[in-house]
C-alpha cells in the first residue's frame, strides 16, 4: 500500500464536488473553534475558567472548541470574546459558486 501526506490526502479528496460542499459548509465553525482555543490558551485559561467568566458551564466551552455547537448567539459570542479580549468581527458574503 502506498502511503500519502495527509494534506496531499485532504487536496484529493476536497476535488469532489459534493465532499468540497461539505467541507465548505462546516470550515466556518472549525475556524471559530480554532480562534477560541488560541484566545484562551493566550490567557493561560482552562475551559472551566473561561465558563466561570462567561457565565456557563465547562461542557458547554468544550462544545464550542469541537465546533459542534451550532446555535451560538450574539451576546454569548459578545461574553466569550470579552472573556478572551477580544472583539467579534461578524460580516456577510456571498456565497462560493
Amino acid at each position: 500500500m502506498k502511503s500519502m501526506r495527509y494534506e496531499k490526502f485532504c487536496q484529493e479528496q476536497l476535488k469532489d464536488p459534493e465532499l468540497r460542499r461539505e467541507y465548505d459548509a462546516i470550515e466556518e465553525e472549525f475556524t471559530l473553534a480554532r480562534e477560541i482555543i488560541d484566545l484562551r490558551k493566550r490567557r493561560n485559561l482552562t475551559q472551566k475558567e473561561l465558563a466561570e467568566q462567561v457565565g456557563t458551564s465547562q461542557p458547554a466551552i468544550a462544545r464550542i472548541e469541537s465546533g459542534s455547537y451550532k446555535n451560538i448567539s450574539l451576546s454569548f459570542l459578545r461574553r466569550l470574546a470579552d472573556a478572551l479580549g477580544a472583539v467579534p468581527e461578524i460580516h456577510l458574503r456571498k456565497r462560493k459558486a
